[in-house]
């Protein structure tokens, strides 16, 4: 574990040669490490995901947060920016994938770069963060109770959403999930419909499911945090990076 970390507002290369804001938090140490794209959740580019990016950043990772929602409200808060992007019908998918593919690219440009590059990301992150792996060279990937990963939103749903079925049979990494069992979206059944299509495409995934933990169980800024579930899907989240990015 490294002593100390740096963070920083940077600018980062997305979609369509755009730039767009990125937090980067990293040790400060110098060595080679793996990487890590975090996609941060529906609410947006907020306190709690840089929060989380410093996380990772103290277990050892180069971490990058691209801002998704810079384009639509650059230096909004990010509340506001959230709110631009669910009116414009949220973020396309393919502008999503160009996006994550610029993070990983700049991230394995770094002199401290180990060449291994990880997606993580919790809510409408975890669905995209699937999406990424099954379009982006990733050497891992994780998705924290990612919404609608198969099956279609609701139509009283706020945004129009397909899940990623004609995509899974093209994952290139190992994929860890965890979701509470509580969730609605993605429920008990869905979860179950994932591991069933994964294991019959032959995609190495391990799903690790939490009773007493509903939707954002890992969001510690909001009631539905749930303690025991947190550290142990931080745990697991540990020793599979440690597996796959090391």
């Amino acid at each position: 574990m490294p002593e100390a970390i740096s963070t920083e507002s940077i600018r980062i290369v997305g979609a369509g040669g755009d730039e767009i804001e990125a937090y980067f938090a990293h040790p400060t140490e110098h060595s080679t490490r793996g990487s890590l794209v975090q996609i941060h959740h529906l609410p947006g580019y907020d306190r709690w995901s840089k929060e989380v990016a410093r996380r990772f950043a103290v277990d050892g990772y180069n971490v990058l947060l691209p801002n998704l929602y810079w384009r639509e409200a650059p230096g909004a808060d990010p509340g506001d920016a959230a709110a631009a992007v669910r009116a414009k019908g949220g973020l396309p998918d393919l502008q999503l994938v160009a996006d994550v593919a610029g993070a990983v690219a700049h991230l394995r440009a770094l002199p401290s770069s180990n060449g291994k590059a990880g997606v993580i990301g919790h809510c409408s992150g975890g669905r995209q963060a699937v999406l990424a792996a099954c379009n982006v060279d990733l050497d891992a990937a994780v998705d924290c109770y990612g919404a609608f990963v198969v099956g279609t939103a609701p139509a009283e749903f706020p945004l129009p959403i397909h899940g990623l079925e004609d995509h899974l049979g093209d994952l290139g990494c190992p994929l860890l999930g965890l979701f509470g069992n509580e969730d609605s979206h993605p429920d008990q059944e869905e979860v179950s419909e994932l591991d069933r299509l994964l294991t019959e495409f032959g995609k190495e995934h391990e799903f690790y499911r939490y009773d007493d933990a509903g939707h954002a169980f890992f969001a510690a800024d909001r009631p539905s945090y749930r303690v025991a579930a947190a550290l142990d899907g931080y745990r697991r989240i540990s020793t599979f990076l440690s597996r796959t990015l090391d």
